[in-house]
């Protein structure tokens, strides 16, 4: 999928010159390019030769911009709720480049920040400023560059867990027997009623996770990893970071990583396989680890399954 120039949405079906003047109050393309203009030189110090794309997602956008600093990706939102959450997780960010991760490494504003928060026509907004990293997004058919993707997810993981964690990201935390637990007694829809009978067996015998939560990507998928040939060439799209255990990362990120904006289809089992198999080329799993990971993998694909029709197969996928 390539996105398209000017003003479009990322998976919405809805109007986007709608979109953009009721979440952020921009008339129109010019009229929020005109802003972003003044907003880059009078913050970032620089000055913006043009604007490729914007895309509208939820109450997110994200606008490729040519600048005098080179291509860049600009990034707000109107979600006053989740601005400390950005915050925090852009710092993390800045950490990680420092420490070799491949990601986009914000650019500080002229006051030293990683992120910060502009008044626009309707409001606040917490916006970011990226360079554009260019690739390709991950081909999961292309099991040389999955299999780079868990070694990435692997080091990432590592280095993740050296960052003590800002508040604003202590998220999913808890026993995740009783997360799963009360999740079936209350939400599964029994789609396939074998493998929820098959996650209930499993957690039975279930050992109990013996490492830490840490803080981990949560979004791990191909809509927000760049390749080069077979290798990893960033990492993106760090605002869902959260903490967990590092097995439910990866077996999300095993149920999700063919997922691409539009393009919602299950992944397969030989993809699931490379995955795993390049993360643990980096890092194996513990005994307790590999007994949770068909059990989370399960978990995830079942809450994966859509509400009314299914076109994408995921139930079948599970049986």
């Amino acid at each position: 999928m390539t996105l398209p120039a000017g003003l479009s949405m990322l998976w919405e079906q809805t109007s986007p010159d709608a979109a953009l003047l009721e979440r952020f109050g921009f008339t129109g393309l010019p009229d929020a390019s005109e802003w972003l203009s003044v907003t880059l030189r009078e913050v970032w110090g620089i000055d913006l030769h043009g604007v490729g794309r914007l895309v509208i997602s939820d109450r997110n956008a994200i606008v490729w911009v040519r600048s005098g600093s080179g291509p860049l990706v600009v990034k707000w939102s109107c979600a006053t709720e989740q601005f400390d959450r950005l915050a925090a997780s852009a710092e993390i960010l800045s950490s990680l480049a420092a420490r070799g991760v491949p990601v986009a490494e914000p650019i500080l504003t002229t006051e030293r920040r990683a992120r910060a928060v502009q008044d626009g026509p309707r409001g606040p907004l917490s916006m970011a400023v990226l360079p554009e990293v260019s690739g390709v997004w991950l081909d999961t058919a292309d099991l040389d560059a999955v299999h780079a993707a868990g070694q990435c997810l692997a080091r990432l993981h590592d280095a993740l867990g050296r960052e003590s964690g800002d508040s604003a990201l202590q998220m999913d935390v808890g026993d995740p027997r009783a997360r799963i637990r009360t999740w079936l007694a209350r939400h599964d829809r029994r789609e396939v009623p074998e493998a929820s009978s098959r996650l209930e067996a499993l957690l039975v015998d279930l050992p109990d996770l013996e490492d830490t939560p840490q803080l981990v990507h949560n979004d791990f998928r191909a809509a927000n990893i760049l390749t080069r040939g077979s290798t990893v060439a960033a990492v993106l799209d760090f605002d869902e970071v959260a903490t967990s255990h590092r097995v439910n990362d990866l077996a999300r990120a095993s149920v999700y990583l063919r997922t691409r904006f539009t393009d919602w289809r299950p992944t397969s089992v030989a993809t699931r396989e490379s995955l795993r198999r390049g993360y643990e080329s980096v890092r194996a799993l513990g005994e307790a680890e590999r007994a949770w990971l068909e059990a989370l993998i399960l978990w995830h694909g079942l809450m994966a399954i859509p509400f009314g029709s299914d076109p994408s197969e995921w139930a079948a996928s599970l049986r």
